[in-house]
């Protein structure tokens, strides 16, 4: 009688019934040890992010304001939603602004790292000092960058305008930040661009690095100049790690926050206000919990569809 595997291998299918082989019992036992090892972690993120998660959505759909004293906790269903469209609330302007700041910071930061990038992955004599260097910004603080840049647009002792006077340039001397609502603008652009782009020009640094050399040898072979081997070979073979990229800096320029509250506080007036802003005015500042809640549930499902967005964009072309 033919045994299991020349069963198998003549295309007939095993008897029904057989008893479990040593290896079933093996594979069964170290996927039990697997879910023993990874519950301890499941668990404690579950109590980190799942208690915090549950109790803002839950105040989302109640009336939550500290201001009132202790008028009870009742539900509101989506009122705290509808009104965050009404003017009044700032919500829309604000939502208005963090969107033109993240395209406009995506499109800079995306092309200048990507420059960047190409030129760290050329040999020449000092680079690997000069990939090192490039990653200070990104490993300093975003609040003591913030700060940083802050002192450096001080149109008193800082070194912007001292640089821009030194070339006479008509702008020299300006108050950069609390007078002018673009001037406060681009020196928040500044500042974050400066931290963010090094983060994002060795993501795609590693792109570069596993594109094999012998594409490019090829292409040159067929005659192919330096821009068509960039379109043709280059950005389809790093669609992957710029759909990465792209999510990273996409969700920290929708959620900036810190060098907001650094560099302007919201000011002038509150031009320049995003949305992580507003929430914490809402949340902290105002204490109203309800009002707060909504729109960090509706900042989480702007950044799962700007995510859901990039993933169907840049995955990869199916082959047949």
């Amino acid at each position: 009688m033919a045994t299991e595997v020349e069963q198998v291998k003549e295309g007939r299918p095993a008897r029904a019934g057989r008893p479990p082989r040593r290896g079933d019992k093996q594979e069964r036992a170290d996927r039990r040890l697997g879910y023993a090892l990874v519950t301890p972690v499941i668990v404690l993120l579950l109590a980190i992010t799942g208690y915090p998660l549950i109790y803002n959505l839950w105040n989302a759909f109640h009336f939550d304001n500290l201001s009132y004293g202790n008028l009870p906790h009742k539900w509101v269903g989506f009122s705290n939603f509808s009104a965050l469209f009404h003017a009044s609330s700032g919500w829309v302007a604000a939502l208005e602004r963090t969107l033109i700041f993240t395209v406009v910071t995506i499109v800079f930061d995306l092309v200048v790292a990507l420059a960047l990038a190409l030129m760290l992955n050329r040999n020449f004599r000092g680079r690997g000092f000069l990939r090192a260097s490039v990653l200070v910004p990104w490993a300093v603080p975003t609040v003591v960058s913030a700060a940083l840049w802050k002192t450096m647009f001080d149109p008193r002792a800082g070194f912007v305008d001292y640089f821009l006077g030194f070339f006479h340039a008509p702008w020299a001397s300006i108050s950069w930040l609390g007078a002018s609502v673009w001037r406060s603008w681009v020196a928040i652009f500044v500042a974050d661009s400066w931290k963010n782009i090094p983060f994002v020009a060795i993501i795609l640094l590693a792109g570069l690095q596993v594109i094999p050399n012998e594409v490019y040898e090829a292409a040159r072979m067929d005659g192919a100049t330096g821009w068509q081997s960039f379109r043709r070979i280059t950005l389809p073979m790093l669609k992957p790690v710029i759909s990465v990229a792209l999510i990273f800096r996409t969700l920290q320029a929708l959620l900036v926050f810190d060098v907001i509250y650094v560099m302007t506080t919201g000011g002038p007036g509150n031009s320049t206000e995003t949305l992580s802003f507003l929430n914490y005015q809402t949340f902290i500042v105002n204490t109203d919990f309800g009002s707060g809640g909504a729109m960090s549930v509706l900042l989480v499902i702007i950044a799962l569809i700007v995510a859901f967005f990039y993933v169907r964009a840049f995955r990869p072309e199916q082959t047949t």
